[in-house]
Parts: C-alpha cells; structure tokens; sequence
C-alpha cells in the first residue's frame, strides 16, 4: 500500500505511512472539534450527503463505475465522491472534511494514531502484484540480493513488503544493506547508483523495469496476498448517523465489483476507470490485474479473525508492529478496535 496509491504517474506528495505523521497531528485537534460538532448536530446533518474521499487506486477507481452508472441513485443514496492525491485525502479526513476515506489498512491505524479516529467498514482489496522488489542482473531471486544494497523508502508499505520478502527467504533485515530512497525516485536510484534492487509500487516500479536492462521482479506482492489491504475508513460518529446509508454504498460495492469481474462488462468498467485517470483501457487493465478485488465471500473470510495475511486482523497486526518499530507512531493500537465487519457481514 505510496507516496500516494497512484498507478498513473510519479508525484512528490508525503508518503503513505511514514511523513503524514506531523500532518495528521496538526488536523488531530481539528478533527476534536469537529468531532465533537458533527456529533452534536448529526441529526441535523442527516440531509447532507455522505462525503468520501478516493485516490488513484484501481480498487478505488473502481467507484468510478457506480459514479458514472447513477448506482448511488438508483440505491436511492446520497453520496459525494471527492478526488484527491492519497496524503490530501488523509488529511482532508482529519480534518473532519470527509465522513471516510479510502486507505490501506496500515494507513488507517496510522491516522488513528495520530487523533483521526476511525473503523475499516469495507475492504475494497489488496495488492496482488502492483507492489514489488525490481533487482538487476544478475540476480533472480531474493536470495541473490545477499550483502547487496536495496533501496526503499523507510517506514512505507514497500519497506514492510522487503522485509516480508526477506523473511520468506530465509533471511533477516541485516543479510542487506538498507538505502533509503524516496519511492517516486527509485526508478533513477536502480538506474544510477550502486544498489542491486528497489522496493516499490506502481507506476515506479515498471518505470524501473523499463529503464534499467534486464531488471525483473524477484518479489511481489501476489507472492504475499494480503501483506496490503485497501479499505473504506470511516468516521464512527458518521457510521452510527447513517449506518443505513453505509448498508446501501456496501450494497452497490459489490455490485462494482461483480460489473468489473464479468467478462461480458469489464472492457465497459475498464474504459471508465481508465478515463478517471488519463489512460488508455490498455493501458490501464495490468494495473487493474495487480489489484485483486475482494467478491463478497472473500471480503467475509477476510474479516475472520486469524494471525495471517488471509485476515484483515493478522495483516493489521502485521502493520502496527511495523509502524511501531519503525517509528510510524509510538505507541501500539488497538486493532479490533479498528475493524468493523459487520456491514459485509450482513450481506449474503
């Protein structure tokens, strides 16, 4: 899970995990008040749409379809999608700006940390494959890049992927030498420098493949499904105000997610998130392929408590022990806390 979810081109803005930290304290006391107003006057608000915010993300492009069909409409739900870079998104909702927002689910423990209080209500997907370890000649396996240099932005997703990587292998975080490397610049890093391998997502990763000859991925996040989950955070003040509301969008989420996974449909739900953010349908399909979208009975086994990947509580746990260790933020968070099943559990 960036210097922002994007797919399409590299951008500068914080990074997924680690730089929000200083921002997201600053709206923390925003979002105290505004808490605490939204409240106090939620039945008043209960006219206003639903505010969510989403980022170039294919699992969270894929709104675009209920977007441009009239869904929502038709669910008879009231609802504005707001577009964002991912970290705008993040702080938008601090600020009280947004009644969700579409996050990984490390990101979400992180904006908890930091005051901005919120429950995964819907899994959208995880990474399957859009994030990745790209290593030069000669290496063609993990085990390869031993006493090598890699370089990753320390305390992002792709730092916690390397590791898991690592681990997998046989190997401990100290059989490598750790360069740290903005992710957005890793491409020219693999290019230039002395490193042996990268660890990045899409757009950067394929960037790195094309540029440097011969490169390949040695690792990625198909080889780990569920290492990355992308949810629907939600504001739980907002979520108790409308939870009938949040029932519909669940509701029209799977009906996404079936028009995408049809073969007769998908070339029709691929133009439309291909438009949202400036590609071609043919360019935008492998992206769409390394996003593996959860069907209802995936979402509803991945909400079942365990300690692996397959669960969004195990891959959660993994997270916060990765943010604490990595200085994310301080102090370990309650995960179930966190986690909010009972909307997809519903459904059948």
């Amino acid at each position: 899970m960036k210097t922002t979810r994007s797919v399409c081109a590299p951008v500068t803005s914080a990074s997924r995990l680690f730089t929000l930290r200083r921002r997201l304290k600053r709206a923390a006391g925003a979002l105290a008040l505004a808490t605490g107003f939204f409240a106090a006057h939620a039945q008043s608000a209960s006219a206003a749409p639903l505010r969510i915010g989403y980022s170039d993300w294919p699992g969270w492009v894929a709104w675009q379809v209920a977007i441009d069909k009239g869904w929502f409409k038709e669910a008879g739900l009231d609802v504005k999608f707001e577009w964002f870079d991912y970290a705008a998104s993040m702080d938008a909702y601090a600020a009280n700006k947004l009644d969700a927002v579409l996050v990984t689910n490390g990101d979400a423990l992180t904006m908890g940390a930091n005051g901005a209080k919120n429950v995964m209500a819907l899994i959208t997907d995880y990474s399957n494959g859009n994030d990745m370890i790209v290593a030069k000649p000669p290496a063609r396996r993990i085990q390869d890049l031993k006493g090598k240099k890699i370089g990753v932005e320390f305390g992002v997703v792709d730092h916690l992927l390397l590791l898991d990587a690592l681990q997998r292998a046989g190997m401990k975080e100290s059989d490598v030498t750790l360069v740290n490397a903005k992710t957005n610049e890793t491409p020219q890093v693999l290019g230039s420098s002395d490193v042996s391998a990268i660890a990045a997502w899409q757009p950067n990763a394929g960037e790195a493949l094309r540029q440097v000859p011969g490169a390949r991925p040695v690792f990625t996040s198909a080889d780990e499904p569920g290492l990355i989950y992308d949810v629907l955070a939600v504001n739980p003040v907002s979520l108790a105000a409308h939870r009938d509301d949040y029932e519909k969008l669940t509701k029209v989420w799977y009906r996404v997610v079936r028009y995408i996974d049809d073969p007769a449909t998908q070339g029709d739900a691929v133009k439309i998130m291909a438009a949202r953010v400036g590609l071609t349908p043919q360019q935008y399909l492998p992206l769409l392929k390394g996003t593996k979208l959860l069907t209802l009975p995936e979402a509803q086994q991945a909400y079942a408590k365990g300690d692996g990947f397959r669960s969004l509580y195990g891959s959660s746990h993994a997270a916060d022990a990765f943010n604490v260790k990595y200085q994310v933020y301080k102090t370990s968070q309650d995960v179930n806390a966190y986690i909010e099943p009972s909307l997809t559990g519903a459904l059948k």
